[in-house]
């Protein structure tokens, strides 16, 4: 767990950094006076002062912040109720609005580079997903319900295969997910392989109001073979290893893991569990414990198949990265627009501490099946990450670069600088929001870490 904080920590400081970095070159680059850069927050640790900017590592290892000259001379403009800021060389507030406009938009633009450079190098370096294939079960056969779920509609079956989604192929569950998640309610046309034959059918996918993300009542298909054992637990006890495929429980033919499910649930038992090994079948007696959450388990991961990433060449990892980049962008703005339909928003809405969680998460189980791997999730997630934080500061809310864009587009416009207590109230009332949001967020982080509802 502490391995995952820390990891999570880099993380997520990473791409605030890279944030806070746009600033900073931006306001070199614009003649306005750096006075600190730091990676972190709080109280300073360390750091080194270098063309009069002190570089810094402060106590609090999430994100940092640039300091720009001008902060302590518009804090007594305002407080002595002064028409305009005091000017003074190198200040922020005493560069023309232009300027404080492309000092504003430089850090979500780093942020937007950041995402695309990264998925580039990822595309052209090439990666590994452990994820299932295409192959389905009805979530009906597994969760039935009154009303039949989309897939139930459209006709489909358990054991198809979906191969093309509108015109998109379909390889793995990876790529069906990344397609369904985000359609809403807009039709989708299925092209599927069963029993040796191509069908087509269209369905249209449900909201689930929880996440915000589309379903149509599918779940992955998963051969019952052993992917790993846990030390100790009912299966290590009873024989079974990796490699073995479990044939039957109690009699009953497993051809999945949801028919295993199916016949652990409630059960505690003993199984007379029939299985596969190096082309031998074989037999032994497994009694299910409970986990923490009262469900029957064996101790077993299953087998998960590995899916490469084809070659590319400069050229078409650029234009990857590019695709990505931008399909990640639709889709963070797209899942912002969810955020006012009805959803969950205490499950929707992420704070820094679920952030801090998830990408920590992704990390070790990255780094477990090797340093690539482990390179390779954490850097996607952060890139996916550094395109919802452009989103979001250039949200036109006060205190964000996009509140802040506006500001100065509208002193541009004007020809004439705006009073600085009326850029004071303009803060205040951003910081207000902005912190009831991450109060709001934090309290979902917390619910979510410790199980609630």
């Amino acid at each position: 767990m502490v391995l995952k904080i820390l990891l999570g920590l880099i993380g997520l400081g990473i791409v605030v950094m890279i944030h806070e970095l746009g600033h900073f070159a931006a306001a070199k680059l614009s003649g306005i006076k750096v006075e600190a850069l730091s990676l972190g927050w709080g109280r300073k640790l360390v750091g080194v002062t270098k063309g009069g900017t002190d570089y810094r590592i402060s106590i609090f290892p999430i994100g940092g912040y640039c300091k720009m000259k001008g902060e302590e001379v518009m804090r007594k403009a305002w407080e002595n109720d002064a028409d305009q800021i005091e000017a003074e060389e190198g200040s922020f507030f005493s560069a023309p609005p232009w300027k404080r406009i492309f000092v504003a938009l430089a850090g979500p633009a780093g942020n937007i580079l950041f995402s695309f450079l990264v998925l580039t190098v990822i595309w052209m370096v090439g990666f590994s997903t452990l994820t299932f294939g295409n192959k389905i079960i009805l979530a009906s056969e597994y969760q039935p319900r009154e009303k039949p779920y989309p897939a139930q509609s459209a006709g489909l079956e358990t054991g198809d295969r979906i191969i093309r989604i509108n015109d998109r192929k379909v390889t793995n569950w990876n790529d069906i997910q990344k397609i369904v998640a985000p359609a809403g309610e807009n039709q989708l046309e299925l092209t599927l392989k069963r029993d040796g034959k191509t069908l087509q059918t269209e369905v249209t996918p449900e909201m689930d109001m929880e996440t915000g993300a589309a379903k149509i009542g599918i779940l992955a298909w998963v051969d019952p073979v052993i992917g790993s054992v846990r030390d100790g637990s009912p299966a290590d006890a009873a024989g079974l290893q990796a490699g073995d495929r479990i044939t039957s429980v109690n009699g009953n033919p497993i051809n999945n893991t949801i028919d295993l499910h199916r016949r652990l649930e409630n059960n505690t038992k003993p199984l007379t569990v029939s299985y596969e090994r190096s082309g031998t079948n074989r037999e032994t007696k497994v009694t299910p414990r409970l986990n923490e959450k009262g469900t029957p388990q064996l101790g077993i991961e299953f087998k998960v198949p590995v899916y490469q990433s084809p070659e590319m060449g400069i050229f078409g990892a650029v234009a990857r990265g590019a695709q990505e980049t931008g399909r990640t962008l639709r889709l963070s703005l797209k899942s912002l627009g969810l955020l006012f339909s009805g959803i969950n928003l205490q499950k929707a809405v992420s704070g820094p501490i679920r952030i801090t969680y998830y990408v920590g998460e992704i990390a070790s189980q990255g780094f477990q099946r090797g340093v690539g791997q482990g390179l390779s999730n954490v850097f996607s997630f952060l890139s996916l990450l550094s395109v919802a934080l452009f989103i979001m500061n250039l949200l036109p809310i006060p205190a964000l670069d996009g509140g802040q864009f506006i500001l100065y587009l509208i002193e541009w416009v004007r020809g004439k600088p705006i009073r600085p207590k009326a850029i004071y109230r303009y803060q205040v009332v951003g910081f207000l929001f902005v912190f009831a949001i991450l109060i709001f967020a934090t309290f979902g982080d917390v619910m979510f870490l410790f199980g609630g509802p």
